[in-house]
């Protein structure tokens, strides 16, 4: 073996055992955004299943919830076939997997009321919702819905017995203190619960939407520096 042949093999070996570090990270980088993404899975299920509060249909907001379900849906299959194609389409599935994850982005700063001027004209905004539940007429139909659904029957039976002085000292659950009444703070009592739940979704696609963001970024460098860097 030649001096030049030595002092070539060290070299060999630190390139063999750098790309082998490389394809780990990627490995890891990989099951790690197919992982994040299962949230998403998972609030699509919450939101076409169990996510509907009653009376919200008065304002719509069912069809807002169907439309992001199934764009988180979409979400979910672009960008786990994008981490599937990887290795072979780098620059191209970052692109691709970019647009719904911006989309989404957007979608949740709007619901979580970023936008002060805008968010009036975007459905399931706090600003929107303030809007809509504050309208007579959308009112009177939301006070009609909660009827309907009798919420307030059972307080009726359990009141009947009751004397004046009785009922004054008696217990009542948030609906029945707030939403069985003609009065303004029904309004507030509907109106916190429409905006509590719209703005937890809106930050739970603002964070996951940064997450997959930076995984598939990370994602990206690690393909390159696979291909080129070594």
């Amino acid at each position: 073996m030649t001096v030049t042949e030595e002092n070539n093999q060290p070299e060999g070996g630190s390139m063999t055992d750098k790309a082998t570090k490389v394809k780990l990270l990627k490995r890891l980088l990989t099951i790690l955004t197919f992982i994040l993404s299962l949230p998403i899975f998972a609030s699509v299920i919450w939101l076409l299943y169990m996510g509907d509060y009653d009376c919200e249909v008065v304002l719509r907001l069912p069809k807002l919830q169907l439309g992001i379900g199934i764009g988180l849906i979409v979400t979910f299959l672009v960008s786990n076939i994008v981490v599937f194609f990887q290795s072979r389409f780098s620059m191209l599935g970052l692109l691709v997997v970019m647009v719904p994850l911006t989309v989404m982005f957007t979608v949740g700063l709007a619901l979580i009321g970023a936008y002060n001027m805008e968010s009036r004209n975007i459905p399931g905004s706090p600003m929107w919702l303030q809007l809509k539940v504050h309208d007579n007429d959308n009112w009177s139909y939301i006070k009609a819905c909660i009827c309907d659904t009798g919420a307030c029957n059972d307080l009726v039976s359990r009141s009947l017995t009751l004397k004046s002085y009785d009922f004054n000292s008696k217990r009542l659950s948030p609906v029945e203190g707030t939403l069985c009444y003609n009065c303004n703070s029904c309004k507030d009592g509907f109106l916190s619960t429409l905006q509590g739940k719209w703005w937890t979704l809106g930050f739970f696609l603002v964070v996951m939407a940064l997450i997959l963001i930076v995984s598939h970024l990370l994602l990206f460098l690690a393909s390159m520096l696979e291909h080129y860097a070594i």
